[in-house]
């Protein structure tokens, strides 16, 4: 994909105090959002449910993500800032409102928390793609999305010692405290000075409508979030069934995850510039799918299985962290609308998956849900090689 000619070529770089507040708060967004399909055992005994009606409620609270279908326009005119903010403060009362401890306030709680993780990272993504010309924008997103890895990293095993002191309600309130602080850190910190780039007239006049190469683009990143996530999300429940593997020992490879994942962001951040965002894209997709093999071919060995898991996460990392970019300038003269679009129909695949991913594993075990993975894989690759096209 070419540089734009819609946007001045003297676009610079974010600064790094900058970056770094944008990068920490949505770190602790991230984590509020991630600790719970590793842990999804504690879950299970907490509520006294099953690991498919714990997925059926995660893919059903995916559907929250759609509400970022409304905000593209005040995205579009400069008020990113806003949905940031609103977004950290919908996290931390999900996080309070889960201490009710029964499966139906969880469900509310995570319906929640979808919503206000979506909307600060299409707020956070529209902020940086407003102010970092295209030629760079890999980097500054990929420093953004190293949060993500940080959350598992740091997140995890934070999250196993409070389940393993105070129970499972600990991260809740862990969560809740922080999201708060985090909302005020960019309430106060964050520059209020509107974009670098203005959206073009159609979109300031809320007439924008997707192209077809922008929409190849969207559902590309959208089945390839797919194909990651709907194996991670019952990641933990096989290491638990298949090796026996403790919330201590889940912790230490959870935290082992996040050091891998930190790695593939931050090689999205440091290559995909340099090497071609579409290229980097691709590849990730041909390791996670190699991860999925390595996976189906662990057969007991416990070495083996988070291998493959490992593998994967590193191709889906950097591959979906790198699409970002790709779709936040699939559409230059509406960055805000696409990204909001690409996060709903993200959503839509994200739930998807997820609910299918928990019916999968437990009638076929894990080869049902490398199944689902794999075939979203190939949709992403047909949808981004099309995408060249047009």
């Amino acid at each position: 994909m070419s540089v734009p000619t819609t946007e001045r070529a003297d676009v610079g770089k974010l600064d790094r105090s900058t970056l770094a507040r944008l990068t920490g708060a949505k770190a602790m967004a991230n984590t509020a959002l991630r600790w719970i399909p590793p842990f999804l055992p504690t879950l299970e005994r907490a509520f006294g449910v099953s690991t498919t009606q714990l997925t059926t409620v995660l893919g059903l609270g995916e559907a929250a993500g759609l509400s970022t279908m409304v905000i593209g326009k005040q995205l579009d005119h400069g008020r990113e800032r806003l949905v940031m903010i609103g977004g950290l403060s919908a996290i931390a009362l999900s996080s309070v409102i889960a201490l009710g401890g029964s499966i139906w306030t969880f469900a509310i709680a995570f319906t929640l928390l979808i919503l206000g993780v979506a909307n600060f990272t299409v707020g956070g993504h529209a902020w940086i793609s407003h102010r970092v010309h295209y030629s760079r924008r890999a980097r500054s997103i990929g420093i953004f999305e190293t949060s993500w890895a940080f959350a598992l990293l740091i997140g995890g095993p934070i999250v196993a010692v409070l389940i393993n002191l105070w129970g499972w309600r600990a991260p809740f309130v862990f969560m809740a405290v922080g999201s708060t602080i985090a909302a005020f850190v960019v309430a106060l910190t964050l520059p209020v000075a509107g974009p670098t780039t203005k959206p073009a007239e159609s979109a300031a006049t809320g007439a924008t409508r997707l192209t077809l190469r922008a929409w190849l683009v969207v559902i590309g990143s959208a089945t390839m979030a797919m194909a990651g996530l709907s194996v991670f999300v019952i990641s933990g429940s096989w290491l638990n069934d298949e090796f026996g593997v403790s919330t201590g020992g889940l912790g230490l490879i959870v935290m082992g995850f996040g050091a891998f994942e930190l790695i593939a962001s931050g090689g999205s951040a440091a290559l995909a510039d340099r090497i071609g965002k579409m290229r980097s894209a691709l590849g990730g997709l041909v390791v996670l799918t190699c991860g999925l093999l390595v996976m189906l071919s662990a057969d007991g060995r416990l070495a083996i299985g988070v291998i493959g898991i490992l593998m994967l996460l590193i191709g889906f990392e950097y591959g979906f962290v790198t699409s970002l970019s790709l779709v936040s300038e699939a559409m230059p003269e509406a960055r805000g609308s696409t990204l909001a679009v690409g996060n709903a129909v993200g959503t839509l695949a994200r739930g998807s998956g997820t609910i299918l991913s928990g019916w999968l594993y437990g009638i076929h075990g894990i080869s049902g849900p490398a199944a689902l993975s794999a075939a979203a894989a190939v949709a992403a690759a047909t949808c981004f090689v099309l995408s060249r096209r047009f």
